[in-house]
This record gives structure tokens, C-alpha cells and sequence, in this order.
């Protein structure tokens, strides 16, 4: 991981969590236990903090940020998904955040809620626990059901797990030149897409 302290305050990640090499921590960032951020994903705590509590993961290239004086927290087991963009909000426990989202300033993601794909989220949006936001501006559409939040929470495992196989077995190597035969492919559960789970 590349991390800069900055104004004297130095980034803090829990040994039991996972950053990527490429990742970049600067600043006022406190990362939890058994937390995963992924590659290429930038938390700039040049401003305001930056908060992941227990078994959050902050996929690649998504980037947090927030304004002076203000956090961004991604609670306890919240899923951010790839690209999204979080600044100067606070996502519930349990809750996800899909690809390429944006949340923005004082907004607040009730715990177990999830945010679509490519939502737009303005400024002091607030929702319920257990709400489906949806679209750009987004909107509560509904609540989300009970295996809704099984398959969020099945999903949000597979990243913790990824956080201790990260630990205990990737490396940086040299590229096959070939395919091998009989290729292995990687064995790590039946958590499918939300459209194949249904």
C-alpha cells in the first residue's frame, strides 16, 4: 500500500485487514479489523476523516474523500462496490453500495440498505434501515427483503474471506508465457450475481 502522512497524521490500518499495494491511504484514514481495500481504490484524508469499521471492504478504484472537519464512515460490514465514490457520508452497518455510485455530502445510508448501480445520492439524503435507493437523483424505491440482505451478507463474507486469503497467500510473480494444462480455476463458494440468485 502507499501511505503518506500528512500534517503530522499518519493513516491507521489494523493488521488484521487487507490494502492493496496499489491502493493509496493519505492522512486521517482508520482502517478496522478484517477490513479489505481493494486496487487501485484512493482515501484521501487530506481534509476530513475517513472511517471503515469492522469487515467493511472498499473495492478497487473507488475513492473516498470528504470535506473538512467532516468523516466518511462505511460502518461495520458495509460493501462498497467497484468505482463508487463516497464524500463526507456515512454508510449503515450491513449496507452495500453498488458500482460506480456516488454518495455525497451528509448523506446517510440506513444500516442493511442498498444503494443501486450508477445512483447519484445528493447532498443530506437520508434513508430508513432497509431501504432500496435507486437512480440519479436516487430515491427510495422499496425495502429490501429478507434474502436481499442474505445474498448482500453471503457476498460481504466472500470479502472478508478474500481480506485473510490476500494475507496468507498472494504474491506479486512473473506472468505465465502459456496456459497451463488442466488450469485450476479459483474454489471460493456459490455466491452468485443478484440476477442468478433470484
Amino acid at each position: 500500500m502507499q501511505v503518506y502522512s500528512i500534517d503530522g497524521i499518519t493513516p491507521v490500518v489494523d493488521p488484521s485487514a487487507y490494502v492493496h499495494p496499489s491502493a493509496i491511504l493519505i492522512g486521517d484514514v482508520i482502517i478496522g479489523p478484517k477490513c479489505y481495500v481493494g486496487p487501485a481504490a484512493s482515501l484521501r484524508g487530506d481534509f476530513g476523516r475517513l472511517i471503515l469499521e469492522e469487515g467493511a471492504n472498499v473495492q478497487d478504484t473507488c475513492v473516498l474523500h470528504g470535506f473538512p472537519g467532516t468523516n466518511t464512515v462505511v460502518a461495520k460490514d458495509g460493501h462498497i462496490g467497484h468505482g463508487a465514490v463516497l464524500h463526507g457520508c456515512h454508510i449503515g452497518r450491513n449496507a452495500l453500495v453498488g458500482m460506480n455510485a456516488v454518495i455525497m455530502d451528509g448523506a446517510s445510508i440506513g444500516e442493511e440498505s442498498i444503494v443501486a448501480a450508477c445512483s447519484f445520492v445528493k447532498a443530506a439524503f437520508q434513508c430508513e434501515p432497509r431501504s432500496l435507493v435507486v437512480g440519479s437523483p436516487a430515491k427510495v424505491l422499496r425495502k429490501v427483503e429478507d434474502k436481499e440482505i442474505a445474498w448482500k451478507s453471503a457476498g460481504t463474507a466472500q470479502y472478508q474471506d478474500l481480506t485473510n486469503r490476500c494475507l496468507t497467500t498472494m504474491e506479486q510473480v512473473a506472468p505465465l508465457t502459456e496456459v497451463e494444462a488442466d488450469r485450476p480455476r479459483i474454489n471460493v463458494g456459490e455466491v452468485k450475481p443478484k440476477y442468478q440468485a433470484e
